[in-house]
């Protein structure tokens, strides 16, 4: 099964002990190389104490929900397998998914339309 941007899955962490799992916002497109057999992910928490976390509102899902109040991480990148995605929780709007890839990119050092 192939996810589009924006859907929220529940997964392992590959940052923490085998079978460890935690919420992940994808955020490829359909155009990345492998698309469908490996993500780009970027992590949500629960935490409240980070300053640059991007917070979650319920309008902010376009479709099924979170069990606790949830914000993105966009510093906290991951690379997802299918086989490490145990479910689909929901799905972001644009809006969301694009304000937390454009913080990724601003904290790489990309400026948009330059190389």
């Amino acid at each position: 099964m192939s996810f589009p941007r924006g859907t929220i899955v529940y997964g392992e962490d590959p940052f923490k002990d085998a079978g460890s799992g935690r919420p992940w916002l994808l955020i490829n497109t359909p155009e990345m190389p492998f698309h469908g057999e490996q993500y780009i992910a970027l992590t949500l928490s629960t935490r409240t104490w980070y300053d640059e976390r991007l917070p979650l509102a319920t309008d902010d899902l376009l479709e099924g929900g979170l069990p606790e109040e949830s914000a993105v991480l966009p510093w906290a990148v991951a690379s997802l397998s299918p086989d490490g995605i145990e479910r689909k929780l929901g799905r972001a709007t644009k809006d969301v998914v694009d304000e937390a890839v454009a913080t990724l990119v601003s904290y790489v050092g990309i400026v948009p339309g330059k190389r």
